[in-house]
């Protein structure tokens, strides 16, 4: 009996011992993982800020090569513009349509890069043209010999500021691709505005090729700012001639999704 007894006092003192180790070895190892999840987490945010600060340096840098760049070329080419129109007046001549179409877009031209240059010394993207630009940009693009045709369909409302700087850098860029491909060409522009959703589509009837197109930088810049925003975007040879580019931007709230579109022919018709 007191051999039995002996035995399970021995075997008690055991396993109690064996849960105290195993208790303190489980404080122990929930010690070290709390501290290898500290570490990591502090290793993240170093990175983190360590990225941004590259972020910052590289967008610091991208801004003095476009001022140092661009800036004086294009305020060079609005005094030389300038100085020819008012020659022009002094003679009693009108300045050649021409002539006025470079000067204001010149002028436009240096109050982009200044909006540019600012938003990337900025952690936003603010201060860039909307459609409430658009007017100007069809009538110099008619002064320097587009006709272009303008269709707004549906109710237009206030749209949110990336939506609406790449509405109206898909016409624009859409419009300068005509002027430069298209020879002899017709434009037209329509806005569609619908439930959460904003349709541009500008087309023209030139004689660009019927191939589909080789993505250059303008292209690809349309693309991904409609990416950018859960968009879809096509540009492609149009159904009989010219050539066609339609995007589609969301203008509702925008779950966390990516967007785009491989290139191919565009919507035929207006939206």
């Amino acid at each position: 009996m007191r051999t039995d007894l002996g035995w399970r006092r021995f075997y008690a003192a055991g396993w109690l011992a064996t849960a105290g180790v195993a208790t303190v070895t489980f404080v122990l190892w929930r010690a070290h993982v709390r501290e290898v999840e500290q570490r990591a987490e502090e290793a993240e945010r170093t990175r983190d800020e360590v990225a941004r600060r590259r972020a910052v340096e590289e967008r610091l840098h991208i801004a003095r090569e476009l001022h140092d760049s661009l800036t004086h070329s294009i305020s060079v080419i609005n005094v030389q513009v300038g100085v020819a129109a008012h020659l022009a007046r002094k003679r009693g001549e009108e300045p050649a349509a021409a002539l006025l179409a470079i000067q204001e877009a010149s002028t436009d031209a240096a109050r982009e890069l200044r909006s540019t240059l600012d938003a990337l010394r900025r952690d936003d993207d603010g201060g860039g043209a909307g459609l409430d630009r658009l007017p100007a940009l069809v009538d110099r693009a008619r002064s320097s010999g587009l006709p272009i045709t303008v269709t707004v369909e549906g109710t237009p409302t206030p749209l949110p500021p990336d939506v609406d700087q790449t509405a109206y850098r898909v016409v624009q860029e859409s419009l300068t691709n005509v002027g430069r491909h298209a020879g002899t060409a017709t434009a037209r522009v329509w806005l569609r505005y619908g439930a959460g959703l904003l349709k541009v589509q500008v087309d023209d009837d030139g004689s660009a090729s019927r191939q589909p197109p080789v993505p250059g930088h303008g292209l690809i810049g349309m693309r991904e700012r409609v990416a950018a925003l859960g968009g879809n975007l096509r540009a492609g040879p149009g159904p009989t001639a010219g050539f066609s580019v339609v995007a589609e931007l969301p203008t509702g709230p925008r779950p966390g999704r990516s967007g785009g579109s491989a290139g191919g022919p565009a919507a035929e018709g207006p939206p």
